[in-house]
């Protein structure tokens, strides 16, 4: 008895971590039985289904895919991130947005002088300024309420002598062509998913609301108050209006598409 005790010993104490294990008779010890390593090695006693076991030591090429993944999907993440807080941080208009309406109503402003006088002698009269604001707000697509400034700067822009006969009328026009056109920006309006027609359609709507207010308000004021016919006088605004709606609506899709392009729009 005390034989066999001491050859138990002797090969629980002197196996070799890693070596197989046998029994005494010399037969492999069966699996789930614990190893016994040398004395005060205590790290070294463990089950044989644990050494076994795959998730204690993950392949080295399973990491290394998983280290490329996730450094080939951050840069795009980053980007991604980058993007929805500047979305979420652009509450106004921006710097480029408020020179882009300063100098396309300032040209409007211009052609109007110029253009649009040599022009009215020969029978149409196109209103550069209400094409200037409906590019603007077209190209940088602000909401309502900017929408409203930029028609309400267009309006005081008008009340400069040289461009109006009628002062304060355009106020509310202008206004109110470019809430229309500031709506309308959010209506898609594509041909085949290719062509934008956006800008010929919103133009053409945003001036006639425009003029046919204009001309609301002044035959109301120089017709109607003196006890004319309300209806016989817009009349002779209609042609007027729909020909300069016709022109804007035109000039601006032919300025829209380069400029997009330019200004990355």
């Amino acid at each position: 008895m005390t034989e066999n005790n001491a050859a138990v010993s002797a090969e629980e104490t002197f196996v070799p971590k890693g070596a197989p294990r046998t029994g005494a008779s010399g037969a492999a010890a069966p699996k789930g039985t614990l190893r016994v390593a040398a004395p005060g090695n205590v790290a070294g006693v463990v089950s044989d289904e644990a050494a076994a076991s795959p998730s204690i030591a993950p392949s080295p090429q399973g990491a290394q895919r998983q280290t490329a993944a996730s450094t080939a999907a951050s840069p795009v993440t980053k980007k991604a991130e980058k993007r929805a807080v500047a979305t979420g941080q652009k509450k106004g208009l921006g710097t480029q947005d408020l020179i882009l309406v300063a100098v396309l109503l300032a040209a409007g402003a211009v052609l109007k002088l110029t253009v649009g006088s040599l022009l009215a002698s020969f029978g149409m009269k196109p209103n550069f300024i209400i094409a200037a604001y409906c590019l603007a707000i077209i190209l940088i697509r602000p909401n309502l309420a900017q929408s409203a400034a930029i028609g309400l700067i267009a309006g005081l822009i008008c009340q400069i002598p040289m461009l109006n006969a009628t002062p304060l009328l355009n106020i509310p026009s202008e206004l109110l062509g470019a809430l229309v056109c500031g709506l309308l920006i959010r209506v898609p309006m594509n041909i085949g998913g290719k062509f934008d027609i956006n800008p010929l359609v919103n133009t053409f709507v945003s001036t006639c609301v425009s003029g046919f207010t204009f001309a609301a308000l002044a035959v109301y004021i120089n017709v109607v108050a003196v006890g004319g016919n309300f209806m016989v006088a817009m009349a002779a605004y209609v042609a007027i209006v729909l020909g300069t709606a016709t022109f804007n609506c035109i000039f601006v899709q032919i300025l829209a598409i380069p400029l997009k392009k330019v200004l990355k729009r």
